[in-house]
This record gives structure tokens, C-alpha cells and sequence, in this order.
């Protein structure tokens, strides 16, 4: 009896020094604050915000808020034709420099126009009939103060590689040039519908790294096409890749090449470069390469036509068509087996005329900062292709040459395409008979000096430093369209950057976090290799979001972790892992499949006798935390707003007997 007493006693004594070691070390420990729960949405605001957050994250219509009825309609106007809201400050120095700007641009855009016409193979003069029409569209519709409207090297290439896959334009030339209005067409429907839906940043699935290595295997293939103008060969391989275009120049060497052709051709291109070494290298002598151009064709034309040079095998561009753009609308194909092939080739060419006019004006915008509206700029592109389409032009889109020219000649408004349309008509209606002995050669010299810029091999470096898989991207792009063809390295450039985004999506990074001296601070420990870990506690980083398509992976890694450790502490005859802290500020969002990972991963950890402890979820993953009771299930207490509170609660339970 006496001793049942005492071991009654003893036990209450024991019960007694417990509470109050714990109460002791509770009063010691600093304020841990809860991690709070956000307030219910209703369901059809917060799809509303999701909604406006998607597509209407810019908010354009903020200007319309508290307006007056007349107000809202000038407004709206405003905002179709941006010309109509800047024009009323437009003032007479402004004009000044569009004038220059706008007659600069036209001395160099007329030679291109003609040379892209032919990468294209279409007839000289609908080159420059897509320099007349689209700009002005672009003009009035578009809010890009820099840009310059006209058609491009690549995707005249691209639409020309497309075209002749389905029709032949030496054989069938009325049918070829109909398809290509067709797709020019629907280029336009494509860029339009993407900016009216606010669908902008569908483009954006293309990476740089991509956009890079295309853009410099394009300005390869480009140039290689240019050696049948440029070393006067008549019979030449219609495929781009590279072994063609070589075995078809090798095998022309003895009886195809022309030696005044490749004496004019060489002799300007080497000017050419020049005058643009000029330009890059004294930033005041802008002009010496946009006028080179022009330069070139009057002086070889006028040499042939001296020296009747087309009477020895030089070849020339013989006839353009004068006067304006003819309409077209009865030209393009609403129905038949053209109709659906036309409609992918200007999706295709759409697609890329946008990424390039897009890249382009953002580049020349944040240069003179100021706004530019990506969708705005899909709906005036899509516009001014859809009109040009009905006025024989084929697709149009920003000129990277030509723009950078009209920043440097001090265009202060889209005034100075209007001008370069003003030239381009004026060349149309009074010039074009006189191009009729310029050689084909100058042609090409224009075209290689202009497609150099497009390789730039100094992004490739870094883009190699930077990130190798963007540099793979970069290559695979490069040399499917070098190798292969223009749609090859487009597929590979979409592939890669789709295959990147699924891999982080699929794989994301995790890391063990440990605690900087003298700081409350926790970091990736390989990172941070002073950084410590806590005896008896393993903290995981998450760094993504966890939905369906890496849950699994997330669990399993986080398991994987844990193993690893273990098996080293055990090694090391340390105290084992008591308890496993999933950092989760990178979460920014969870679904279904994530709250399952988490719920197995609780009871994975619960047979080794872990306990889990969430440290700071985000408001969206703690809504969905508690919507699925999942706090319940680990405990209210185990969730924290920072790691440094969760460690200060669990360490010292783990020093309680």
C-alpha cells in the first residue's frame, strides 16, 4: 500500500515537472503567427477575375470608365485608329522627321521589295505593291511609332517554300500567284482573330532561343538561294536545304556560271557591306547603308544598259508593271482544293510575320519607352494583310532593316511609312520601266547584305552561356532550316519549346533548404554551402506549382529526399529525421491531383514515423488545403507561415524525453 502510494506520488511529480518544462519552453519561444485563411470568393467573380487576369490583364478598358456616351464612341474610335488620338498633337518638327525618316526607309525598302518579290516567286512589282497598300493600313491602325510596314526576307522565303510545294509558278504562274493571295488572306484573318480574342500570347509559346537559330538558319538558306543571281545560273535546284543548293552550284561550275554576272554581283556586294560597316560602326552616317541600296541598282542598271552586259548573259529583271496595285478579291480562293492549303500556308506565314512585327515593335517601344499594345498590333497587321490580300499584295509585317533605319533617321510617328507608301506609288506610277536592265545579280547582293543582320552569332553565345537547353532549341531550329527546310526548322523550333515548357512543368525543381548563420533565414544549401541543416528536420523546397503532371514526381522526389538523408545520418550515427517541412512559398497553385501527392506523401511519411509540416502556403493553396479538409488531416498545427517558425515549434519537441 505504502508503496503504491509512493509510485503514485512519483508519477504525479513527474507529470507536474513536464507540464511545466513545457510551459516554460512554450513562454520562451517568440510568437508564432497563424497562417491565415482568405475570405470565400463568389465563384462567378473569381472566374471573372480569371477571366480579365488571362486576357484582359492590360485592363483597355480603364479609359472608358465614368465617360459620357459621346465621349466612350470618340474614345473607342480612338482606339481602332490610334492616328486619330496622337495626329491631333502632330506638329511640323514631328513631321520634319518622318519626312526624312519616310524617304530613307523608301530608298531602301524599293531595291528589297523587288529581290523579296522573287524569294517569294512572284513578279517584281508585288513587292512593291505590298509596300504601298499595308503601310498606310498600318498607319492609321497601328501603335507602333517605329516600325516600318513592307515585306520580309524569311517569310518570303517561308510563303514562296510552302507555295511551291503545291503548285509549280513556272507552270501554273495564275494559279500560284491566286494561292498566294489566298494565303496572304488568311495571314490576315489569323492575326486579327488572335488580337480581336486577345490571344496574344499564343506567340510567345515560340522561345527566343528558337526565334534566334531560325531566324539565323533562314539568313543561311536565304543567301544560298541568292548564288543563282549572283553567279548567273540558269538551271537551279527549286529544294533549300544546303546539299541541294551546293550540289546544284557545283555541278553548274564549268557551264552555268556567268563571270560578268559574278563581276557585278560581287563587286556591289562588297560596297554593300561596306556602307553598312560605315552605318555600324559611325551611328551619324545611318544613311550610307539605307541609301546603299539604291546606290547599287541605279549604277549597275545604268552599266548594263551601257555595256547591253544582258546581251552577254547577265541576266536582268526585264519588265515591272506600272501603275498601282490592281484589285485582287476576284483572285482569292473561297472554295475549292486550294481554299484549305491556303488557309494553312497563311496560318503558318501569319503566325510568323506576327512573332517577328510583334518582337520588333516591342523592341523599338522599350528603347523610347512607351506602351505598345501586343493585341492592337495583331489586329492592324491582320488588317492590313487582309486588305492587301484584295489589293495584290502577299504578306506583310515589320522589316527589322527597314525599322531600325527609321529609328535612326528620327521617325517620330508610323507618318514615315506614309511617306515611303507616297514613294512606293510614285516609283509604281513614273519609275518602273526604268528597272528594266537591272541585273538579277544586285538583286541578290541586297538580299545577302540585308540577311547577314539576321545572324546573330553574339546572342547565340550568350544564349550558350545562359541556358543550354535554349541553346539545343537555338541549334535544332538552326539546322533543321539549313539541313532540311524552312517547315522542318520551324516544326523543331515549336517542338523544342514545347518540349521545354512540358519538362518544367513536368520536372520541377526541388531543393533541401538549410538555416544562414546568424539569420532566421532558410536556403538551397548548394546555393548557400554555409548554410546549415537542423538536427532531426529535413526541409524540402518546392519550386512550381503541383498539379497533375508532376504531383507523382513531387512525392516521389520529396520521398527520394528523404531516403537519401536518412541512409547518410545512419551512416553517420546521427539522430534520424523526425520530422520533414515542405517549403511552399513557390507553390503558387495546386489542383485535385497535388492534394492527393500531399495526402499520400502524409501517410507514406506516417509509417516511418515523419510528421509533415507545410511552412507558408500561398492564399490559392491554403483555400484548396482547407476545401479538401487537408489541414484536418495532418493537423491545424502543422501548417506554418514561415520555416523559421515551424523549426522553433519542432525543434524543441524533438529535446522533449
Amino acid at each position: 500500500m505504502s508503496h503504491r502510494v509512493t509510485d503514485e506520488l512519483g508519477s504525479e511529480e513527474m507529470d507536474i515537472v513536464s507540464v511545466s518544462s513545457s510551459r516554460r519552453n512554450s513562454e520562451n519561444l517568440p510568437y508564432v503567427h497563424k497562417v491565415g485563411v482568405p475570405p470565400k470568393q463568389n465563384l462567378l467573380k473569381e472566374i471573372a477575375a480569371t477571366v480579365k487576369e488571362t486576357f484582359f490583364a492590360d485592363d483597355p478598358l480603364r479609359h472608358f470608365k465614368d465617360q459620357p456616351r459621346s465621349r466612350k464612341f470618340v474614345l473607342g474610335f480612338q482606339a481602332v485608329f490610334p492616328i486619330f488620338e496622337w495626329g491631333r498633337n502632330y506638329s511640323l518638327s514631328k513631321f520634319k522627321g518622318d519626312l526624312i525618316a519616310g524617304l530613307t526607309i523608301a530608298s531602301l525598302c524599293i531595291p528589297q521589295d523587288i529581290g523579296y518579290a522573287k524569294l517569294a516567286n512572284l513578279e517584281p512589282q508585288y513587292g512593291l505593291y505590298s509596300s504601298f497598300v499595308p503601310p498606310l493600313v498600318y498607319a492609321f491602325m497601328g501603335s507602333s511609332r517605329d516600325i516600318a510596314i513592307g515585306p520580309v526576307a524569311v517569310v518570303s522565303l517561308l510563303l514562296g517554300s510552302l507555295l511551291r510545294d503545291e503548285i509549280d509558278s513556272s507552270e501554273n504562274p495564275v494559279d500560284y500567284r491566286r494561292l498566294a493571295f489566298t494565303a496572304t488572306f488568311f495571314a490576315g484573318i489569323t492575326q486579327f482573330t488572335l488580337g480581336f480574342l486577345r490571344l496574344g500570347f499564343l506567340i510567345d509559346f515560340l522561345s527566343h532561343a528558337a526565334i534566334v537559330g531560325f531566324m539565323a538558319g533562314a539568313a543561311i538558306t536565304i543567301a544560298l538561294q541568292q548564288l543563282k543571281g549572283l553567279l548567273g545560273i540558269k538551271k537551279f535546284t527549286k529544294n533549300t536545304n544546303i546539299v541541294s543548293v551546293m550540289r546544284s552550284v557545283w555541278n553548274s561550275v564549268h557551264h552555268g556560271w556567268n563571270w560578268q554576272t559574278i563581276l557585278i554581283g560581287v563587286a556591289f556586294l562588297a560596297f554593300l557591306l561596306v556602307a553598312k560597316y560605315i552605318g555600324k560602326k559611325k551611328k551619324k552616317l545611318f544613311w550610307v547603308p539605307a541609301i546603299a541600296p539604291l546606290i547599287s541598282v541605279i549604277l549597275s542598271t545604268f552599266f548594263v544598259y551601257i555595256t547591253r552586259a544582258d546581251k552577254h548573259g547577265v541576266q536582268i529583271v526585264k519588265h515591272i508593271r506600272q501603275g498601282v496595285n490592281p484589285p485582287s478579291v476576284n483572285e482569292i480562293f473561297f472554295s475549292g482544293e486550294y481554299l484549305g492549303k491556303g488557309f494553312r500556308i497563311g496560318v503558318v506565314a501569319g503566325m510568323i510575320a506576327l512573332t517577328e512585327a510583334v518582337a520588333i515593335g516591342r523592341t523599338f517601344a522599350s528603347m523610347k519607352d512607351y506602351q505598345l499594345d501586343g493585341n492592337k498590333e495583331m489586329v492592324a497587321l491582320g488588317t492590313m494583310n487582309i486588305v492587301g490580300s484584295m489589293t495584290s499584295c502577299y504578306v506583310a509585317t515589320g522589316s527589322f532593316s527597314r525599322s531600325a533605319v527609321n529609328y535612326m533617321a528620327g521617325c517620330h510617328t508610323a507618318v514615315s511609312n506614309i511617306v515611303m507608301s507616297c514613294v512606293v506609288l510614285l516609283t509604281l506610277e513614273l519609275i518602273t520601266p526604268l528597272f528594266k536592265y537591272t541585273p538579277n545579280a544586285i538583286l541578290a547582293s541586297i538580299i545577302i547584305s540585308a540577311v547577314i543582320g539576321l545572324i546573330d552569332i553574339e546572342a547565340v553565345a550568350l544564349i550558350w552561356k545562359i541556358d543550354k537547353f535554349d541553346f539545343v532549341a537555338c541549334m535544332g531550329a538552326f539546322f533543321g532550316v539549313v539541313f532540311s527546310s524552312v517547315e522542318m526548322g520551324l516544326l523543331i523550333a515549336v517542338s523544342i519549346s514545347f518540349a521545354k515548357i512540358l519538362l518544367q512543368v513536368t520536372r520541377p525543381r526541388t531543393a533541401i533548404l538549410g538555416k544562414l548563420p546568424r539569420t532566421t533565414v532558410y536556403r538551397n544549401i548548394l546555393q548557400y554551402p554555409d548554410a546549415t541543416k537542423v538536427p532531426g528536420i529535413l526541409i524540402v523546397r518546392v519550386d512550381s506549382a503541383i498539379y497533375f503532371s508532376n504531383s507523382n514526381y513531387v512525392k516521389e522526389r520529396i520521398l527520394r529526399w528523404l531516403a537519401d538523408e536518412e541512409e547518410q545520418l545512419k551512416e553517420n550515427f546521427q539522430p534520424r529525421i523526425m520530422y520533414l517541412i515542405v517549403e511552399m512559398s513557390p507553390v503558387t497553385d495546386i489542383d485535385t491531383s497535388g492534394i492527393h501527392a500531399l495526402e499520400e506523401l502524409f501517410r507514406s511519411l506516417e509509417k516511418r514515423d515523419v510528421k509533415l509540416v507545410l511552412a507558408n502556403p500561398g492564399p490559392v493553396v491554403v483555400d484548396k488545403l482547407h476545401a479538401s479538409k487537408f489541414p484536418e488531416l495532418i493537423g491545424e498545427d502543422r501548417i506554418f507561415l514561415t520555416v523559421a517558425d515551424a523549426v522553433l515549434t519542432c525543434a524543441p519537441k524533438m529535446e522533449e524525453p
